[in-house]
């Protein structure tokens, strides 16, 4: 009856949480989108086109002097719309390249799906670029089915939690920064919102969801507090990029705090990381208690700083290696055109990702004894696993004594 019990208010606190979260992302956009920046000029429309005939192809070399060549290529082809009101229609287009860098350029061939952009002024289709998406798609099916496959209803959930979390920051984190509204408190909301559904979807509403969730946010407050404090201390401009530059240029009302930009996206970056730890040591630790291994505070502590030792070894050089990787072709920009290593890294596009990797690792740093700390108090106490441990132990004292009895 208690197992049928628990079920029951498992599934009802399931289907509760799933509510809260479409609640959470409807209510949250119709806010957040309340003043959302509209630009006064109307985007020339994109349709979606499968070439069909390579109708003429002109090469012409241009001359600039002094041994510099630019080859012009344009392509004219015939393309089916696949999407859209003007779908199958036939439509006639063009491919103009010009190839600056010498370097070979793919050219279109027919069965290409491609994307077209129309020049109402001049009645005329130009090739925009490739559809690519397509094979997004696909290749997310797959990982989805592996995912479910493997993982079976956690599996599922982990899905649906990370749809939940990106849902968030397209629906709510991206039109409140486009509104003018605060960025540091929308991210905030946006990261403890994150951590709070995907371990409840994914783990239920038990002691190791809740020891995670606590232990995950004391983590990215001490990353925010850190990032806070190194923002004003280092005099960051946030103008990292020439996207970040091109914000400026949006004409809103209150222009877009880009060092809040900065400070959102590192973390967001690191919630990620801290809620991996978090979660690993809280569910190392629940399988040690229910194992009877450590029945107090102090040897599930320390038994949660072993773990949580081990897991930082390998997260730590996953949080910088991502951060690298990701950033790897402006490193190598800065390194080629830096007089020395000194004025490299003094450059504030090297010291931003030097913070993303830092105020991470440091939330980890923190996330791994305050989760130790935290399951060490709730697993102890009593609660769902006491009976195991009770067995345990009865096992223990039967064993024994049938070894000193010789039976």
């Amino acid at each position: 009856m208690k197992d049928n019990g628990s079920k029951n208010f498992n599934r009802i606190f399931y289907v509760a949480i799933m509510l809260f979260s479409v609640a959470f992302l409807f209510f949250g956009n119709r806010i957040a989108s309340q003043n959302i920046f509209e630009p006064d000029f109307e985007p020339l429309p994109v349709y979606s086109a499968v070439i069909t005939e390579i109708t003429n192809r002109e090469e012409v070399q241009m001359d600039f002097g002094w041994g510099y060549y630019v080859t012009n290529l344009r392509i004219f082809f015939e393309a089916q719309i696949s999407r859209g009101e003007s779908r199958d229609e036939i439509v006639s287009a063009e491919f103009n390249e010009m190839n600056i860098l010498e370097m070979a350029l793919k050219e279109i061939e027919e069965g290409d799906r491609v994307l077209l952009i129309y020049h109402e002024h001049i009645n005329t289709f130009f090739f925009m670029d490739y559809e690519r998406i397509n094979y997004i798609f696909i290749l997310g099916g797959v990982f989805f089915i592996l995912v479910v496959l493997l993982g079976r209803m956690k599996g599922f959930n982990s899905i649906i939690s990370l749809a939940f979390v990106c849902m968030a920051i397209f629906l709510i984190l991206i039109p409140a920064i486009l509104s003018g509204m605060n960025i540091y408190f929308t991210a905030a909301i946006i990261c403890t919102y994150s951590i709070i559904s995907t371990l409840l979807i994914v783990v239920g509403p038990n002691k190791k969801a809740i020891s995670a969730i606590l232990g995950c946010l004391s983590g990215v407050v001490l990353a925010g507090i850190l990032m806070f404090s190194m923002d004003g201390i280092m005099h960051l401009t946030g103008l990292v990029d020439s996207e970040a530059r091109s914000l400026l240029n949006i004409p809103l009302e209150n222009p877009i705090n880009i060092r809040a930009i900065v400070f959102a996206g590192i973390i967001i970056g690191s919630t990620g990381a801290i809620m991996d730890v978090a979660m690993s040591i809280s569910s190392s630790l629940w399988e040690v208690r229910q194992a009877g291994e450590a029945s107090d505070f102090r040897s599930l502590f320390k038994s949660g700083i072993e773990i949580g030792k081990d897991i930082l070894g390998t997260m730590l050089n996953t949080l910088i290696l991502a951060y690298i990787g990701s950033s790897l072709s402006i490193i190598i920009l800065m390194t080629a055109g830096a007089g020395s290593l000194f004025d490299l890294l003094n450059r504030e596009m090297i010291i931003v990702e030097f913070l993303r990797a830092l105020t991470g690792s440091f939330g980890m740093l923190l996330a791994m004894p305050l989760t130790a700390a935290i399951c060490g108090w709730l697993f102890t106490r009593h609660g769902d696993s006491e009976p195991y441990v009770r067995d345990r132990e009865r096992y223990r004292s039967r064993e024994s004594y049938q070894r000193r009895s010789g039976s």
